[in-house]
């Protein structure tokens, strides 16, 4: 069985549901509240289509391509340390993302669903975390429940956007923002860490 409680706060710390919710409220600004909450379903549906399919065909793509999935983890930890320091030093998401929001038309899939929600980062965490020669089918099953009750919370914060952008304002969501890039760094460098250490027991 898996720790549930790390697993999910690694899927809230790249997914950052919180910082989806500036993102949403300027995608959506020039909506009515009812097109605001199919926005939200169809883009949570969406984001959990897209992170379910890394999580089952994820893996087989890497062993066609032979990419062993040692080499994956250290690319994947490389990556993710540096979408984390883009978190933390950088422009926070919703600094970054509000700036995608152009057309008010393409709401629900981007820049909402993805990279908001489906982040390149959560792509990746979805195929490290559902490694098969380490974890059991159930045992994927629950990783695969746990980042769907991620994506539900999103579902859940985007409902209730415009209420809570009140209580924490734009500078509040940035500030949880960094704090969930620490917690991606510290997670990035113990699967790239991982990811050397499974490289080099298994060379010849």
């Amino acid at each position: 069985m898996i720790d549930f409680v790390s697993t999910f706060i690694f899927f809230f710390a790249v997914i950052d549901p919180i910082g989806t919710i500036p993102v949403f409220i300027a995608a959506t600004s020039s909506h009515t509240e009812k097109e605001k909450k199919k926005i939200a379903g169809i883009a949570s549906l969406s984001a959990a289509g897209i992170l379910l399919f890394f999580v089952i065909a994820g893996e087989p793509i890497l062993s066609a391509m032979d990419i062993p999935l040692s080499a994956f983890q250290i690319a994947g930890g490389i990556i993710l340390f540096l979408f984390a320091l883009s978190m933390i030093f950088g422009e926070s998401k919703p600094d970054q993302e509000v700036k995608l929001t152009k057309d008010l038309k393409e709401t629900a899939i981007f820049p909402i669903a993805t990279p908001s929600i489906a982040s390149p980062g959560a792509m990746l965490a979805a195929v490290l975390m559902t490694e098969n020669a380490k974890f059991t089918i159930v045992e994927q099953a629950q990783v695969s429940l746990t980042l769907l009750a991620v994506i539900a919370i999103a579902f859940i914060l985007m409902l209730g956007a415009s209420k809570i952008h009140r209580v924490i304002g734009s500078s509040g969501a940035s500030i949880i923002s960094r704090v969930m890039g620490l917690i991606l760094a510290s997670v990035a460098t113990a699967n790239t860490l991982e990811g050397f250490k499974l490289y080099f027991s298994s060379a010849p």
